[in-house]
C-alpha cells in the first residue's frame, strides 16, 4: 500500500507540479521542446507502469460497499466516457501534446463540447471505478486519476494562456471546460457533422469491446 501512495504521489507530482507550471517552461528552455517531451513522456510512463503494479498488488482493505444500483448507472456512465476519449484523441485540439498550431482554426466537433474531452472522459471512468471499487487501494489509484484529470484541465489551459496569450484567449472564450457550457452560453453552437460518423463509431466499438472483454482482462464482470 505504501508502494502505491508513492506511485500515486510521484504520478500526480509530475503532472500537477510541472507539466502546466513554470517549471515546465524553464524545463522546456533548458532542454529544449522535443528534449522535454521525450523526458516527460519517460516519466508518465514509467509512474503509470509504478502505480498499476502497485496497485495490483497492494492488499484488499474494504473500505465501502458499492450498492447494486451503482452497477447499471457504471455501464451507462461509460458510454459518454468512451466517446469523450475516443473522439477526443481523435480530433484536432490545441490543448493536446504537441497540437498547438491548430489554435488558429478555432474549436472543431467535439471541442465545442468541451475543450478537454479526453480528460474529461478520464475523469468519469476515474468516478465511475472509485465508487464502484470500495477498496483502500481503490480509493487511491482511482482517486489519483481523479486528481490529476480534473486539476489538470485549469493546469493545461494556465499553460496555454501563459504561452499563447491572446490566440488563446479567443480561443477559450468560445469554448468551455463544463461539457455544453460554452454552447449553452450561447458562446458556441454545436456541428456534429464535424465530429462524423467514424469517430462515434470507433468509441462504440471500444465500448461493446470494454462490456465483453472487462472479465476477462481485469477478472470482474461489469455486469
Amino acid at each position: 500500500m505504501v508502494l502505491l501512495v508513492l506511485a500515486a504521489l510521484f504520478f500526480a507530482g509530475i503532472h500537477l507540479g510541472i507539466a502546466g507550471t513554470k517549471l515546465r517552461d524553464r524545463a522546456v528552455s533548458a532542454l529544449g521542446a522535443t528534449g522535454y517531451r521525450i523526458v516527460f513522456s519517460l516519466a508518465s510512463v514509467a509512474g503509470l507502469i509504478w502505480m498499476v503494479l502497485a496497485y495490483r498488488q497492494a492488499p484488499y482493505i474494504a473500505v465501502w460497499t458499492s450498492p447494486e444500483w451503482w452497477k447499471p448507472v457504471a455501464i451507462m456512465a461509460m458510454l459518454p466516457a468512451f466517446l469523450l476519449v475516443v473522439i477526443g484523441l481523435a480530433t484536432p485540439n490545441p490543448t493536446a501534446v504537441a497540437q498547438e498550431g491548430s489554435l488558429g482554426r478555432g474549436p472543431k466537433g467535439i471541442v465545442r463540447i468541451t475543450r478537454h474531452p479526453f480528460l474529461t472522459g478520464v475523469t468519469i471512468w476515474a468516478l465511475v471505478h472509485l465508487v464502484a471499487n470500495g477498496d483502500a487501494a481503490s480509493a487511491v489509484f482511482f482517486a489519483t486519476w481523479a486528481v490529476v484529470a480534473l486539476a489538470g484541465m485549469p493546469s493545461i489551459d494556465a499553460k496555454r494562456r501563459r504561452l499563447q496569450g491572446t490566440s488563446w484567449e479567443s480561443f477559450a472564450a468560445k469554448t468551455s471546460i463544463l461539457p455544453f457550457g460554452a454552447i449553452l452560453a450561447g458562446r458556441n453552437s454545436m456541428n456534429w457533422r464535424e465530429v462524423g460518423l467514424w469517430r462515434p463509431a470507433v468509441a462504440l466499438v471500444a465500448y461493446a469491446m470494454m462490456l465483453g472483454g472487462h472479465s476477462h482482462l481485469i477478472g470482474v464482470s461489469p455486469f
